[in-house]
C-alpha cells in the first residue's frame, strides 16, 4: 500500500515538533521532516535520534532550499551526514554548488524537480543532467511544480517516461500564481490523475499543502482518493 503523509513544513513552518503532534493520532504512514531554512537544520538533526517516529513506515528529510557554497560543505553536508541512511534526503538541484560533494549520499539523495521560478531542474532534460552527475540518486517528483512549469503536463509525462523508475517520493499540493502551496482543488486532482498512474507504487506521497489543523483530514482524503485511483491502474 502506498505510504501517504505530510511535510512538517506545510503543517507548521519551521516547527517539526508541533507538526508531528498534529498528525500523531492520524492514520498516516509517511512524514517529511522539513528544514527549509538553514537555521532549522541543526535543531532537526540534533532532535532526530530522539523523535518518536514509530508511526511512520517512511521518513524523509527535506534539506534547506537555499544556501551558499561555504554553507554547503561546512554546515549542510556535515549535518546531513548524521541522518540515518534509511531516511531519504530531498534536495533542490538549484541549491547544489558542487555535485561531487553529494555523491557520497548515493541512493539516499532525492533530487526534486522545480517550478518555473527556477532556472534549472524543471524539465526531463535538466533533471537528466543532474542525475548523470549523481548517478545513484533518486527523484522526488513534485506534481505541482511540474504543472506550474507546464500546465499541459507534457513535461510531467516526459519526466515520468524517462525517470519513472527513479521516483521514490512524490510531493503533492496545488500552487497559486506566486508559487505558494495551498489545498488541492477538484481541477488539480483531475489534472494530476492523468499522470499518477505512471508513478511507481512504492513511491511515498507527501502532502505539501499549507493547511490548518482542521483541514488535515479533508486534505488527506483528497490524496487518498487520488492514490486509490492510481493503484487501480495496472502496473
Amino acid at each position: 500500500m502506498t505510504a501517504i503523509g505530510f511535510s512538517t513544513g506545510a503543517l507548521a513552518l519551521g516547527d517539526f515538533q508541533t507538526a508531528l503532534n498534529l498528525v500523531r493520532h492520524k492514520r498516516i504512514s509517511a512524514i517529511e521532516l522539513s528544514a527549509l531554512r538553514v537555521h532549522e537544520l541543526p535543531d532537526l538533526v540534533t532532535a532526530l535520534p530522539h523523535l518518536d517516529l514509530k508511526q511512520f513506515s517512511y521518513v524523509a528529510i527535506h534539506a534547506p532550499s537555499s544556501f551558499d557554497a561555504h554553507e554547503e560543505e561546512e554546515l549542510i553536508i556535515e549535518l546531513l551526514r548524521n541522518v540515518p541512511n534509511r531516511f531519504p534526503i530531498v534536495l533542490h538541484p538549484d541549491t547544489i554548488h558542487d555535485s561531487a560533494r553529494w555523491t557520497a549520499f548515493g541512493a539516499q539523495l532525492l533530487i526534486e524537480n522545480m517550478d518555473r521560478r527556477k532556472s534549472d531542474g524543471r524539465t526531463a532534460k535538466e533533471l537528466g543532467a543532474w542525475l548523470n552527475r549523481l548517478p545513484d540518486a533518486g527523484i522526488c517528483f513534485d506534481i505541482a511544480h511540474a504543472q506550474h512549469f507546464d500546465p499541459t503536463m507534457t513535461e510531467a509525462f516526459r519526466i515520468l517516461g524517462q525517470f519513472g523508475n527513479r521516483i521514490r517520493q512524490v510531493h503533492i499540493s496545488e500552487l497559486d500564481s506566486a508559487s505558494r502551496h495551498f489545498p488541492l482543488s477538484y481541477s488539480a486532482t483531475q489534472a494530476f490523475s492523468e499522470v499518477t498512474g505512471r508513478i511507481p507504487r512504492e513511491a511515498a506521497f507527501i502532502v505539501e499543502s499549507r493547511i490548518t489543523q482542521n483541514e488535515i483530514d479533508s486534505e488527506l482524503q483528497k490524496v487518498q482518493s487520488l492514490v486509490s485511483q492510481m493503484e487501480l491502474v495496472p502496473a
